[in-house]
């Protein structure tokens, strides 16, 4: 089932465009939840990540659908957004938030659902595995393959990915379960590092993103040899 959210202030046009994916749903034996939301700030209060197809109006009261955007983005960065709108140079701007598409108004059914399955097309070539973490701000989608390590400081762990570092209140065991089957090792106490990273090893340490991270002794057989079987891949 393909979630999708509908971001549109105008009762007239969010008819409109929910009856056209229900169109489309009958056309394509695709299946689609609806969720509908009158303005940015409704979807972006609490967002959570759990929708694969936005289609965003851009005008709108409280907040405008570049700025839902900009906001989902920070925690969501697989999410396919489309914008809905009746002015090409803001539909440009929407690029810089790495939205799929827009589609001007008035919609007609033809252009819009050549955009949606094009979507969908896209949505289905995602190779990329996610977690979801609790933030203060929401849930974030992180790409497992982004990340270099985690490392765990007191009832913290912080995160250190090819996007940044981010630090959250967590266990690494509650990570560890999840990470291992996408080739993660615990080289010690404090550390789950991401074994495509490892440049190397020497005087106890493994090194990655230019950090040296001790590997305990009790781990260091056991590391290698994950080390080893996943070079051999």
């Amino acid at each position: 089932m393909i979630q999708l959210a509908i971001v549109e202030d105008e009762n007239s046009y969010a008819d409109q465009l929910i009856e056209f994916v229900k169109k489309y749903q009958s056309e394509s034996g695709k299946t689609f939840k609806i969720t509908r939301f009158k303005d940015g700030d409704e979807i972006t209060n609490g967002y959570r990540g759990q929708f694969d197809i936005i289609l965003m109006d851009i005008e709108m009261k409280l907040m405008d659908g570049m700025t839902a955007a900009e906001e989902i983005r920070k925690l969501d960065q697989d999410v396919i957004i489309m914008f809905i709108t009746n002015m090409t140079n803001y539909a440009i701007r929407g690029y810089q938030v790495d939205a799929l598409d827009y589609v001007l108004k008035p919609v007609s059914y033809f252009a819009f659902s050549q955009k949606l399955g094009r979507a969908i097309s896209k949505m289905k070539n995602k190779s990329t595995k996610t977690i979801s973490i609790e933030m203060q701000s929401g849930v974030k989608k992180l790409d497992i393959d982004n990340v270099f390590y985690i490392e765990s400081e007191g009832h913290n762990l912080n995160f250190y990915t090819s996007g940044g570092e981010f630090t959250i209140r967590a266990k690494l065991k509650d990570f560890e379960e999840q990470l291992v089957p996408y080739n993660f090792f615990r080289s010690n106490k404090g550390y789950l590092v991401n074994l495509k990273y490892v440049d190397g090893v020497e005087n106890g340490s493994c090194l990655i993103a230019g950090k040296q991270l001790l590997i305990s002794r009790s781990r260091k057989n056991d590391f290698m040899t994950a080390l080893t079987e996943y070079m051999a891949q």
